[in-house]
C-alpha cells in the first residue's frame, strides 16, 4: 500500500513537469518549430537532448528540497544558495517575476492568436476576449481551474494525440521530404544544439514551481525516478510534435505561421473535424496556464493578510477588492506584452529569460554539484 502510494506520487509530479511545460506556446507548436524544427533533422534528437538536460537539474532540486524539507521555492534558495542566498534568492525573485509576466503573455498571444485564425477576427480584438476571459476566470474560477487541471491537460494531450498520429501516417512521405531537404541545406550541428540549450535553460526557471512538490515522495530518491518517468513523457511528446510539424515544414508559409499546429491540421487529414478540435484545445490550454500565472502573482501582490480575509468575509465574496484591482493590473500588463505576437515572445521574450536563467540557475547549480558531489557531501 505504501509503495502503491510512493509510484503515485512519482507518476503524478512526473505529470506536474510535463502540465508545466505544456502550455499555449507547445499546444499551438510554436516553441517545438522555433526551437527545434527549423534548426534541420537535428530536430529529431534535439528535444530529446532538451529534456535530458532538464531532467538532471529538475531531479537535482527536487532531490534537495525532499532532503532539506524546503518545499517553498523561498526557503528552498536560501538553503541551496547558502551563505550567497542574499544575492541569489533576490536574483532568482527578479528571474520570477520576468516568467510570470512572459508565460501568461504568450497564453494570452497564443489563445489570440488561434482565435484570429479560426474566427478571422482581428488579432487585437482576439487577445481583448481572451484576455476578459482569463480575468474573469482568474477572479471567480480559479479554484475550479485548478482541480480540473490535470483531467483538461490529460484532454488536450489526447486531442494532440488524436490530431497528430493520423497527420504522422498519412503524410510520411512529407516527413522523408522534410528530412532531405533540411539535409540538402547542411544546416549547421551548432545552431541546433544552441537553440535546444537556450530551450531547455528557459524551462529551468520551472525550478520555482515544482520544489513544492517534493513533499509528496517518500524519499528523496523517488525524485530521480519520478523525473525519469516525465523524461519519457515529455521526450515522447516532442518528438510526435517535431513529426507532425516536418509534414508541413516544405510548405512555403509554414515558417511564417504563428500557430503551426493549426497550420498542419488545415493541410492534414480530417481538417474539417480537427480544425475547430485543435483551435478550442489549444485556447484551453493557453487560458488555464494563464489562469493559474495570474492568480500566482496575485497571490504575490496581495499576500494573505487578516485584513483581506476580513473584507472577503464581510462582503460575502471570497475576492477583494485589492485582488481583483491586482488581477485586472496583471492581465492589462500581459495584454500589453502579448500584443509583440506570439512569434516574437517564444523566439524572443524566452531566449532572453533564459540568458537570465544562466547566472541565476545554470552556474550556480553546476558548483553546487561539484563542491557538494552531486549533494553527496555537506556543502563547504
Amino acid at each position: 500500500m505504501k509503495r502503491t502510494k510512493a509510484n503515485t506520487a512519482i507518476l503524478g509530479v512526473a505529470f506536474v513537469w510535463f502540465t508545466t511545460h505544456f502550455g499555449g506556446g507547445f499546444a499551438s507548436g510554436a516553441q517545438i518549430y522555433s526551437y527545434f524544427v527549423r534548426y534541420g533533422a537535428w530536430c529529431l534528437l534535439m528535444p530529446v537532448l532538451a529534456m535530458l538536460y532538464n531532467t538532471v537539474f529538475f531531479a537535482y532540486s527536487l532531490r534537495f528540497a525532499r532532503k532539506r524539507e524546503t518545499y517553498d521555492y523561498r526557503t528552498y534558495n536560501n538553503a541551496f544558495y547558502g551563505r550567497f542566498a542574499p544575492v541569489f534568492s533576490n536574483l532568482f525573485e527578479v528571474l520570477y517575476v520576468c516568467v510570470m509576466c512572459v508565460a501568461p503573455a504568450v497564453a494570452f498571444a497564443t489563445g489570440g492568436a488561434t482565435l484570429s485564425e479560426l474566427t478571422g477576427l482581428p488579432y487585437l480584438l482576439c487577445t481583448v476576449l481572451i484576455g476578459l476571459f482569463i480575468f474573469v476566470v482568474a477572479i471567480f474560477g480559479t479554484d475550479l481551474v485548478r482541480r480540473v487541471a490535470v483531467v483538461l491537460s490529460v484532454c488536450i494531450i489526447a486531442g494532440l494525440v488524436v490530431v497528430y498520429v493520423p497527420n504522422i501516417v498519412s503524410n510520411f512521405s512529407a516527413i522523408t521530404e522534410a528530412v532531405n531537404t533540411m539535409n540538402a541545406a547542411r544546416l549547421p550541428l551548432r545552431d541546433a544544439l544552441y537553440s535546444a540549450f537556450l530551450y531547455g535553460t528557459f524551462q529551468l526557471s520551472n525550478i520555482a514551481v515544482f520544489v513544492q512538490h517534493a513533499r509528496s515522495f517518500d524519499e528523496p530518491a523517488d525524485a530521480v525516478k519520478s523525473m525519469g518517468v516525465g523524461f519519457v513523457i515529455n521526450s515522447l511528446l516532442m518528438v510526435m510534435v517535431v513529426l507532425g510539424l516536418m509534414t508541413v515544414y516544405t510548405d512555403p508559409e509554414a515558417a511564417g505561421q504563428s500557430v503551426p499546429t493549426l497550420f498542419m491540421v488545415e493541410q492534414g487529414v480530417g481538417a474539417s473535424f480537427m480544425t475547430p478540435l485543435i483551435s478550442v484545445l489549444i485556447i484551453l490550454g493557453a487560458v488555464s496556464t494563464a489562469v493559474n500565472m495570474v492568480a500566482a502573482m496575485v497571490k504575490r501582490i496581495c499576500g494573505e493578510t487578516r485584513q483581506a480575509a476580513a473584507e472577503a468575509k464581510q462582503s460575502g465574496f471570497r475576492t477583494t477588492k485589492k485582488e481583483i484591482a491586482a488581477a485586472l493590473g496583471c492581465c492589462a500588463v500581459d495584454f500589453g506584452i502579448a500584443q509583440f505576437g506570439l512569434l516574437t515572445l517564444i523566439q524572443k521574450a524566452y531566449s532572453g529569460i533564459a540568458y537570465l536563467v544562466i547566472p541565476v540557475i545554470l552556474v550556480p547549480y553546476l558548483i553546487h554539484m561539484a563542491v557538494t558531489r552531486f549533494d553527496t557531501k555537506q556543502s563547504a
